[in-house]
């Protein structure tokens, strides 16, 4: 499939997703009187957080079932080896030995993304030259999206709390620390619009990148835009019922669901769109999330020099010796000229 087609399909695949609740919450009530607010506020909800703690459950213990034989942890250091060959702080957390060497670039790797930012890409440069450029612009874009994320997902605890944690309005202050006008400009929600624009659009000018890429690649980052741009016109723009929100959303959480009167159908259309991105989300590559704490090129310690691993999943193997092969078929090889270590025993009667 090629771009233009992934393109047309995802983009068409979110339009339809904006287009559900906005028919059946804002339409179908003024044509035919139908109201269905129960169903994107409640019902849905429900249904994509059931989904989404379900299918995380599921797919971390089917991959935490699998069995790791051999140690493959993926590494840029020298091992440990022999005294005199040097072993430092650098080569402990990128070829570590010990669990706490895994732990250390563990965090680095998830709070920091050390492996993204130590990445290059190859190009062929004039003369059919090789050269290596850095990744660093990636590495800025997925570190702000993902922190950007975060203090959104911990911006929006006010809704679900009653009180609030402490730390809730700390964040907002430092969200909204240049402050232009009121309501407070938050800068995490323009944030991750750039970063998701800078990663959609380097698959997009990138040729070989644009090749590969697939319908479940561009999807994500349309929805998680629109997310976005739906919550950024709620509270700059078109005006939202915050007081009859938080009532629908503390009902949802202490499971004693209401829907109140005068929500826009601009929330329904940001909630329907997160529950999508909740229900879609342990069927995606979105469960990077999860899977990087399970993955044995990053989790293992890298000692193959000093421990002997033996796969412990191997079943018992019967042998078959070459004596025992000699005894079995000595005559044939005597008969076909092959040498033998033993001649073969002769008869009584030619004793």
């Amino acid at each position: 499939m090629n771009a233009i087609a992934s393109l047309i399909l995802s983009g068409g695949a979110i339009s339809m997703l904006v287009a559900i609740p906005f028919l059946a919450v804002w339409v179908l009530p003024h044509v035919y009187g139908i109201r269905l607010e129960w169903l994107f506020g409640i019902v849905i909800p429900y249904l994509a957080a059931i989904i989404f703690f379900v299918g995380i459950i599921y797919r971390v213990v089917k991959w935490a079932k699998c069995p790791v034989p051999f140690r493959i942890p993926t590494t840029c250091a020298q091992q440990k080896s022999l005294p005199w060959i040097k072993y430092g702080y650098a080569e402990k957390l990128d070829n570590p030995i010990s669990t706490a060497g895994v732990v250390g670039r563990m965090i680095l790797e998830v709070l920091c993304f050390r492996s993204l930012f130590r990445s290059t890409k190859m190009e062929f440069g004039a003369g059919g030259n090789i050269k290596y450029k850095s990744s660093k612009w990636l590495w800025l874009a997925a570190i702000v999206f993902h922190y950007c994320f975060l203090v959104i997902i911990l911006r929006h605890l006010r809704f679900f709390t009653d009180p609030m944690p402490f730390f809730v309005p700390i964040i907002e202050k430092v969200d909204g620390f240049f402050q232009f006008f009121l309501p407070v400009v938050y800068q995490s929600g323009f944030l991750i619009g750039a970063a998701l624009t800078y990663l959609l659009l380097r698959r997009l000018l990138d040729p070989k990148l644009r090749y590969i890429s697939l319908p479940a690649d561009y999807f994500p980052l349309f929805l998680i835009l629109t997310i976005a741009g739906t919550g950024i016109l709620m509270r700059y723009v078109l005006k939202a019922d915050v007081v009859s929100i938080k009532e629908l959303t503390m009902g949802l959480v202490s499971f004693r669901p209401v829907v109140p009167e005068g929500i826009s159908v601009l929330f329904y259309i940001h909630l329907f769109l997160v529950s999508v991105l909740f229900a879609y989300f342990p069927f995606s590559k979105l469960m990077h999330v999860a899977g990087v704490f399970l993955s044995p090129t990053r989790n293992l310690s890298n000692n193959s020099r000093i421990v002997r691993h033996i796969n412990p999943w191997n079943p018992p193997v019967k042998i078959h010796t070459y004596e025992a092969y000699e005894d079995d078929f000595r005559e044939k090889m005597i008969e076909a000229g092959l040498p033998v270590e033993k001649e073969a025993a002769l008869p009584a009667d030619k004793e």
